[in-house]
């Protein structure tokens, strides 16, 4: 089973595809983690992807792609849930090239869909320590009563008003890929609010209808 899976910042598409890779026998290909990892080990399109990150600009989407298309060949095409790529049309025409290219496809496309307020409420309320790097949420998540709460911060892209441009530029660039893969009737939404289990269970329900179970 091949799957992409999308959604706004804070939607839980990371948690998601992490429950997918653990239940359903999936490997999760994070972009982030493959762009972190290649710079890691100083492969020589991490070495390339490392001197944008360093300078503070956006890898660009060949280096991406030259990233990707490893991580999804080193997992032999099979069984895999692509978490964050693609992230616009451009890479979606490209992804569906490659596939072609080595007789595979997408099986389904997963949105999240979660209402920009929630979304705000959920990302505006994490929080970070600042040595340790480990987040919390005041709500569902707090920080044990044993940590310095002066250690405790708001990331700066956490903050509501830069939620809401971050949001902004998501829908802008998001929903031409909506509709690309709309139009290919592969995209499924998935309300994305309620708890952890309830929004995987929502998937999983939709993936019944849509493709079979992998086999044991």
């Amino acid at each position: 089973m091949r799957l992409i899976i999308f959604g706004p910042p804070g939607a839980g598409k990371g948690t998601q595809a992490g429950l997918l890779e653990e239940r359903q026998d999936l490997v999760q290909i994070s972009t982030g983690d493959i762009i972190r990892e290649a710079m890691k080990n100083e492969t020589p399109v991490g070495k390339e992807a490392k001197s944008y990150v360093e300078s503070g600009e956006l890898v660009p989407d060949e280096v991406v792609r030259k990233l990707a298309e490893n991580a999804i060949a080193d997992e032999d095409y099979d069984d895999v849930v692509l978490d964050g790529y693609p992230r616009t049309t451009q890479q979606a025409e490209w992804l569906t090239t490659f596939m072609e290219e080595h007789d595979i496809a997408i099986d389904a496309v997963l949105s999240l869909e979660v209402p920009d307020d929630v979304i705000v409420e959920r990302l505006s309320r994490r929080r970070v320590h600042e040595e340790t790097g480990e987040t919390y949420h005041l709500d569902h998540d707090p920080p044990p009563e044993d940590v310095d709460s002066d250690l405790i911060v708001q990331r700066e892209d956490d903050q509501p008003e830069t939620v809401r441009t971050r949001l902004s530029v998501y829908r802008e660039e998001t929903q031409p890929l909506e509709d690309y893969y709309a139009e290919r009737d592969l995209l499924v939404s998935i309300d994305g609010q309620g708890d952890i289990d309830e929004v995987y269970s929502r998937i999983e329900s939709a993936l019944d209808t849509r493709v079979a179970p992998p086999e044991a």
